[in-house]
């Protein structure tokens, strides 16, 4: 028996499946950032800087006192051991620390009255300095802008001398107010009171401070945790604090007294006038960073084109204050405060800045000491950390 073959059939096969090419593997970064937490972080750190604005007349005294009390603890501290009673030492500190200031300014006082009565025939010499300084570089353009100017003004003043009167129309004049001296006289007493409330504010938080000794550090040592981790972490952290905001003071203290003395000499010798007020004026614009130097700068460079009338004079004394300023913030200041408590250059300038626009002048002379606050804090703690990198040099 035979069999015919069979044909298959005449359908085509089916293709095979296609297979997707794998896929790259990918590359994931786990970043701890929480957008929830980053927005909440923003608006705690705005809420603090408006509550900080608007508390201002409490904060910048305590901040002040506090200051005050870092400074004298170390002389507090002697005096407690040499069997003296703490509230006794740190009276007589703050009274003799106050007294020498009182005594330095009534030594310049003679040479700051003298120097504020000349200061409107200095503005006289400047201004005929600028008029003759532009007299002389004027061009014929700028003539002929002038003369039409004249014309233009002459034609309204010419025009407006009859003027049209409309019926219905009443006619206002304005009148300034006559200058009573009372006003400017009260208004002065006010503040000069303000300021003598403030200052006593101040003297009274240092005072307090000082008197209490560590009993604020026991409490917060007490509140960091029940942890003996929790409560080391707190007592390096406020030892790290002391340690430089003294060391800071310290130095600042000593290289304020150095500006102050050399540009005291510098300027006699220079034969520049009151040369006492500009080395008290150069000692205090120390602790302002950057910009107090500028001041004191631009000041006496101004006074001594007045003085000696010559731009090479106003140059070689703004030279001299510039250099000093520079030697002492970039050497002497750091040599005395050590490597550990530098402090990056940017940030320092951002935070003086973002201070002062927060509190004024007191935002500028406590910006730095707030700066070296947060970073040693920032340091201790693990999530901020960061920060403190960020603040370092």
């Amino acid at each position: 028996m035979t069999f015919a073959p069979v044909t298959p059939p005449n359908d085509p096969l089916p293709e095979p499946l296609s297979v997707p090419p794998p896929e790259p593997q990918r590359v994931l970064l786990y970043m701890p950032v929480d957008v929830r937490s980053v927005s909440l972080a923003l608006l705690a750190f705005l809420g603090s800087l408006f509550a900080l604005r608007w508390a201002q007349a409490v904060v910048i005294p305590v901040l002040l006192g506090l200051m005050i009390s870092y400074a004298l603890s170390p002389l507090v501290d002697r005096l407690e051991r040499w069997r003296l009673p703490r509230a006794i030492g740190a009276a007589l500190l703050i009274v003799s620390l106050f007294g020498a200031v009182g005594w330095t300014a009534w030594s310049v006082s003679d040479d700051a009255a003298a120097l504020i009565e000349s200061l409107p025939e200095a503005a006289q010499k400047v201004r005929q300095a600028l008029r003759d300084q532009r007299g002389a570089s004027e061009t014929t353009i700028h003539k002929v802008q002038r003369a039409a100017s004249e014309i233009e003004r002459a034609a309204q003043e010419g025009g407006a001398a009859e003027p049209a009167t409309v019926r219905g129309v009443t006619r206002v004049r304005i009148e300034r107010t006559q200058f009573d001296i009372k006003d400017y006289l009260w208004v002065g007493t006010l503040g000069l009171a303000a300021s003598i409330g403030e200052a006593m504010v101040v003297v009274f938080i240092a005072f307090f401070l000082l008197a209490s000794g560590n009993t604020f550090r026991r409490k917060m040592v007490r509140i960091a945790g029940p942890t003996f981790a929790q409560k080391r972490i707190t007592v390096q952290a406020l030892d790290e604090i002391t340690a430089q905001v003294q060391r800071y003071l310290l130095a600042q203290a000593f290289t304020s007294v150095v500006v102050g003395l050399a540009t005291w000499v510098l300027f006699g010798l220079m034969g520049l006038d009151h040369a006492a007020v500009w080395g008290v004026g150069a000692a205090l614009a120390n602790l302002v960073p950057y910009i107090g130097s500028l001041v004191v700068t631009g000041g006496a460079s101004l006074v001594g084109f007045v003085q000696f009338g010559s731009f090479h004079m106003a140059l070689a004394i703004a030279s001299v204050s510039m250099v000093l300023h520079t030697l002492s913030g970039n050497l002497l200041t750091p040599w005395l405060t050590s490597r550990t408590s530098r402090m990056n250059a940017v940030t320092v300038f951002i935070g003086v800045l973002a201070f002062g626009w927060l509190w004024g002048v007191w935002g500028l002379f406590l910006g730095v000491p707030i700066l070296t606050t947060i970073k040693a804090v920032c340091d201790r703690v693990d999530d901020l950390k960061p920060i403190g990198e960020l603040l370092g040099d």
